[in-house]
């Protein structure tokens, strides 16, 4: 996939939405590829995360349960995997496995830190866009009767 591409699949992300085209330039340009065949486990349930994953082409299943039962849980290009993962180490919640040939680009936090410490307007976004979504959670919650 060329960089245009993936700069073009990250700007389609509402935490990306905001960031400067340079700033997704560099990131696209310097996170590194993952290629998996189908079958193959990107990370295991438990595992303490370094970053997230764009998919670029194929398909990740996520299986929380420790049965093995397929989850409905399908991430396709385009989406985003461990948003969280972007800004701290979590535990993984689930076991994700590629269905068929799949290419991931690899975000790691050191460089998310490192793109945002070079663009500081772009940082700025991103804060935005993730205080954003904590706050349509949060109103969500609120309107469940608990």
């Amino acid at each position: 996939m060329r960089l245009d591409d993936v700069i073009f699949l990250l700007k389609a992300l509402p935490l990306f939405r905001q960031v400067e085209s340079e700033a997704l330039r560099l990131l696209a340009f310097s996170a590194s590829r993952r290629s998996l065949r189908a079958g193959d486990i990107l990370f295991r349930k438990g595992e303490l995360s370094d970053g997230g994953f764009l998919v670029l082409e194929g398909e990740i299943i996520l299986d929380a349960s420790d049965s093995g039962a397929p989850s409905p849980h399908i991430f396709r290009a385009g989406a985003l995997i461990g948003q969280a993962a972007l800004f701290a180490p979590i535990e993984r919640p689930a076991t994700a496995l590629a269905r068929e040939r799949t290419q991931l680009l690899v975000l790691t936090r050191d460089l998310i830190e490192r793109v945002l410490d070079a663009y500081p307007r772009s940082a700025i976004a991103l804060r935005d866009a993730v205080a954003e979504e904590v706050r349509q959670f949060s109103n969500a919650l609120s309107k469940l009767s608990i």
